[in-house]
């Protein structure tokens, strides 16, 4: 028995239960700073998946004090995670954490069979 694809995206096939939201919601705001997404983005796209704090804080017109507090707020909500080697630390990121975050928007396509033909309209103006 095959089932129907989805055509809609997590969030609007069913409510959130109040878990899911809370869960959510907490990455969402760690997310929702500006230089917070640039150094999860920094992070993620390093050469090897990780970033020395030392390649981190010369990006920024902020302090150390302020890249580490943000840094922080990343780890809490679990978006990356952070190991120690001597005096710096090295962050990665957390790929099943930061995928929830893509996933609750992202429609659900449905997989085209192998071989079959895909149908393409080209416009033209």
């Amino acid at each position: 028995m095959t089932t129907a694809p989805q055509c809609c995206a997590p969030i609007a096939r069913e409510p959130l239960s109040e878990s899911d939201a809370a869960e959510l919601a907490s990455l969402l705001k760690a997310v929702a700073d500006p230089v917070r997404l640039r150094l999860l983005s920094m992070i993620a796209s390093h050469p090897g998946g990780e970033a020395c704090v030392c390649d981190l804080t010369g990006t920024f017109d902020l302090t150390a004090p302020t890249i580490s507090h943000h840094l922080k707020v990343l780890r809490t909500a679990g978006l990356i995670d952070g190991e120690r080697r001597g005096t710096w630390v090295y962050y990665r990121i957390i790929p099943e954490v930061v995928a929830k975050l893509g996933a609750l928007f992202t429609p659900l396509a449905a997989p085209t069979p192998s071989g079959s033909p895909v149908d393409i309209e080209l416009l033209t103006v």
